[in-house]
């Protein structure tokens, strides 16, 4: 069954299908590109931003209405609202091959960037460039993998390089100084301790003092956590930063 289009709109271009089967017949939306994850996330609310025509098709690519004897056999009723919620909840979101090769580049790079920003070359301190991570990732045969995020990806891709030492690399630390009244750092001192990977010296002399080394990451998690629990009588520093970009000088 032919759709009728204003001659002034332009509708299936850059179409994602959310396809679902349901009894003996498969059906399909029309839904723009990015637009069923942000409603199904609750970022997109208006359904007029999310399909490209609001009708449930039998075959989007050739305009294939389903007919409402196919809906109410399938569905137990003709009501599109109600049909179409329920492709969108439950349906399987299929993309174009252009925009799925898109995503498998940004999702490439993401990783890519994540473990370069994660590591350092033990001997200068630096970190290596996104193009020599890249080289050593393809030298040791790390496979990108779509349905996995980029960083549990980056995190195994980082034990990998770290194991193999096709280039010295490893894992970048931030050297930091946590200290605080003692009376009140006995109630959020093994909370701090716990965010810290080594401990390098503690002394509770005149103030409870901290130094050791953190991964970069845990740096507002550790301030975060002072601000809460020390009520203003403690505080975090960098003594030494063990990734250095271009420019900067060590501390």
């Amino acid at each position: 069954m032919p759709i009728n289009q204003p001659s002034n709109q332009i509708k299936l271009t850059n179409v994602s299908l959310v396809r679902m089967r349901k009894g003996k017949r498969r059906f399909e939306l029309a839904c723009y590109q990015n637009k069923v994850q942000d409603w199904r996330s609750g970022v997109e609310t208006d359904l007029d931003e999310v399909l490209q025509i609001p009708n449930v098709f039998l075959n989007v690519s050739k305009g294939q209405v389903a007919p409402n004897d196919d809906l109410k056999a399938s569905f137990g009723t003709t009501d599109t609202d109600k049909i179409i919620l329920e492709i969108l909840k439950k349906g399987e979101l299929q993309v174009g091959e252009k925009e799925r090769q898109a995503k498998q580049q940004q999702q490439h790079a993401t990783v890519i960037e994540l473990v370069a920003s994660k590591c350092v070359n033990p001997g200068t301190k630096r970190p290596y460039p996104t193009t020599i991570i890249e080289k050593a990732l393809s030298e040791i045969g790390v496979n990108f993998i779509a349905s996995k995020s980029p960083k549990a990806q980056a995190l195994d891709a980082i034990k990998q390089l770290i194991a193999k030492q096709i280039i010295p690399i490893a894992r970048a630390q931030m050297r930091i100084r946590v200290s605080g009244d003692k009376k009140e750092a006995k109630k959020y001192r093994d909370k701090i301790v716990a965010l810290i990977e080594t401990i390098v010296e503690e002394d509770w002399s005149q103030e409870w003092e901290c130094i050791g080394f953190i991964d970069p990451g845990k740096f507002r998690e550790i301030g975060d956590l002072l601000s809460k629990e020390s009520r203003g009588l403690a505080n975090i520093e960098v003594l030494d930063m063990a990734v250095i970009q271009e420019g900067e000088q060590e501390l």
